[in-house]
């Protein structure tokens, strides 16, 4: 993990961080958006990629820990080489029965409540299709997708 992303987990609280990166090449000009969720010291990351069922915690295209907290996604389909660090959007945080405990649970909970996990596509629904869900469900959250996240309307 990042140091620098270390350093704002809080063991005490509910954290929801959203990052967005850079997308897989040769769509570079967009925007990946991933949620990193901290459920007081148990951190996990979820986003959508366009290839379903990646490792043992994917729900079609919907992937948990695929990569870690603050790194980047492949340069290259179907390439190792990684974009070093997301950037950091935004987060929602606080205590128990807080808009960042909810959100945690409904992002843990999307596995059974998106109803895009088994469909993908590059103009939606995508990964900032899955974001914008996440977020159209906390509006007091603040936390928004940047322009150029191409399918969060969808």
């Amino acid at each position: 993990m990042e140091k620098r992303f270390e350093t704002l987990l809080r063991p005490d609280l509910y954290q929801v961080f959203l990052f967005v990166g850079t997308a897989t090449f040769p769509f570079s000009f967009a925007k990946h958006p991933w949620l990193v969720v901290n459920k007081k010291g148990i951190v996990s990351r979820w986003e959508v990629f366009w290839e379903p069922n990646r490792s043992k915690t994917s729900w079609g295209h919907l992937h948990k820990d695929f990569y870690a907290p603050s790194d980047g996604i492949e340069m290259f389909f179907f390439s190792k080489k990684q974009f070093k660090h997301g950037k950091l959007f935004g987060v929602a945080e606080g205590g128990e029965n807080s808009i960042a405990q909810r959100m945690a649970e409904f992002i843990e909970h999307s596995p059974d409540t998106y109803p895009h996990c088994y469909r993908y596509s590059l103009k939606g629904p995508n990964s900032n299709t899955y974001a914008q869900w996440v977020l159209n469900q906390f509006p007091q959250s603040g936390l928004t997708l940047p322009w150029n996240s191409f399918g969060k309307n969808n």
